[in-house]
């Protein structure tokens, strides 16, 4: 039996995909830095093998899966070549592996991981489910008849895959360093709509996804009239948020989330308008949805003091929105504090009066310097660019997170998709000094 060997197993959806592998009783193992990251709890609770990267990792007999991120003249892919063994890339390895099962990509600019992991949950409440998620959580279920899993549209990754069915959830202009601007981002979307095998659910309020063509119904979720599923009656508490839905304008039923912002109704509406087109028993869905947990760093909280600490993915200006208006509608009486780590300087440089704008939102924010990829690590701006732009904003390190002190009784969201995590542990370790 080979040895599926990943390079670069600590990568989101490598990781995930690894224990999907494992969970299914494959032999897997994998190679990686040495620095720690989130992705690895998981593995290390399989009892995956994680080896520092060398090429003396390589034996004959292996199946690579090579992550994205690690060009072929990578040591251990160099020597995977020179024995002849067969290297897969993740993507491709993926849109092969999905074949043997009822498929659903999840895919748009915002809201993949959360969708993902909510639609994994509800599905699984009717039928065995496998699924990848993005935030490193990966599931092999023995029987699996669904497969969901996290389209990535970087690079246009997510054309290697042929799915049954695709959740787009909104278009917007991110990734500078690949995409030319909306348009381009569109024609991706658009080449990926033409591989979907069955059915496509897109949010219809958004202006770019009402263009999209198919082969296959293309079936529109929002708050909009024109939609096919409809959100109306939108009731939002400190506890969460019920609202009704109307399937062509007439009324299906009512659903109940543990969940805040209109995002997440969004999120919760594109699930159970493909659960319903796949006939999955209503009382089943309605079920699901209040049991769901969320996902790995998306307004994850916790209680320190008289402080609410929430760890938010938030990276463009469209996401930090949401998260802050998510955090106001459950905590509407106390103040709202961003921690804002930019990733990349090609985004910040991008979407900087976007950035300041959403950030203007919250009570008051304070600023991490810019967190460069491993593609660019460098650029003529700096932090102090965007504190300019949010009047009151200041700068904080990973040494001096104590002013954060400061905030009583406040939500302190920490929001990047670099390290941003670093200073939340240093602020809670100097609080539990």
């Amino acid at each position: 039996m080979t040895i599926y060997h990943f390079v670069g197993i600590k990568g989101s959806g490598m990781s995930a995909l690894a224990q999907v592998l494992h969970d299914m009783k494959f032999k897997v193992q994998g190679s990686d830095v040495e620095k720690r990251f989130f992705t690895q709890l998981a593995l290390e609770q399989s009892g995956i093998t994680i080896l520092p990267f060398q090429k003396e990792n390589i034996k004959p007999g292996m199946t690579i899966i090579a992550g994205n991120a690690f060009p072929d003249t990578h040591e251990e892919i160099q020597e995977a070549m020179k024995l002849g063994l067969p290297i897969v890339r993740y993507h491709r390895f993926l849109g092969d592996f999905m074949q043997n099962f009822t498929s659903v990509a999840v895919t748009g600019a915002h809201g993949k991981t959360s969708t993902t992991g909510l639609l994994a949950h509800v599905i699984e409440g009717a039928k065995p489910t496998s699924f990848l998620i993005g935030d490193g959580t990966g599931k092999g279920r023995e029987g699996a008849e669904y497969f969901v899993f996290e389209a990535c549209e970087y690079r246009r990754h997510f054309l290697s895959y042929f799915p049954d069915y695709a959740i787009m959830t909104n278009i917007d202009f991110d990734h500078p360093d690949y995409f030319a601007n909306i348009d381009d981002v569109f024609s991706a979307f658009q080449e990926m709509a033409i591989q979907v095998k069955k059915g496509i659910f897109a949010y219809g309020d958004d202006e770019q996804l009402q263009k999209i063509q198919a082969k296959v119904p293309v079936l529109f979720y929002g708050f909009g009239d024109e939609n096919d599923y409809q959100a109306k009656n939108i009731v939002k508490s400190t506890s969460g948020t019920s609202f009704d839905v109307f399937i062509r304008n007439t009324f299906y039923d009512t659903f109940s989330i543990p969940t805040f912002g209109d995002h997440s109704v969004l999120n919760a509406l594109a699930v159970i308008g493909l659960c319903h087109y796949e006939e999955i028993n209503v009382e089943v869905v309605k079920d699901q949805l209040t049991t769901f947990q969320g996902v790995k760093r998306r307004f994850s909280e916790k209680r320190i003091g008289s402080q609410i600490l929430i760890d938010d993915y938030a990276h463009h200006p469209t996401e930090i929105k949401a998260t802050i208006d998510a955090a106001k509608q459950k905590y509407p009486d106390r103040n709202i504090v961003a921690v804002f780590q930019p990733h990349t300087f090609s985004r910040t440089q991008a979407f900087l009066e976007d950035f300041a704008k959403s950030l203007r939102e919250a009570d008051k924010a304070y600023l991490c310097e810019i967190f460069g990829s491993a593609r660019e690590n460098h650029g003529k701006l700096s932090i102090k660019d965007l504190q300019d732009r949010i009047e009151g904003s200041e700068i904080i390190t990973e040494e001096n997170t104590s002013v954060l002190n400061q905030n009583e009784n406040s939500v302190i969201i920490f929001m990047g998709a670099g390290d941003i995590q670093k200073f939340q542990e240093s602020y809670e370790k100097q609080l539990i000094k």
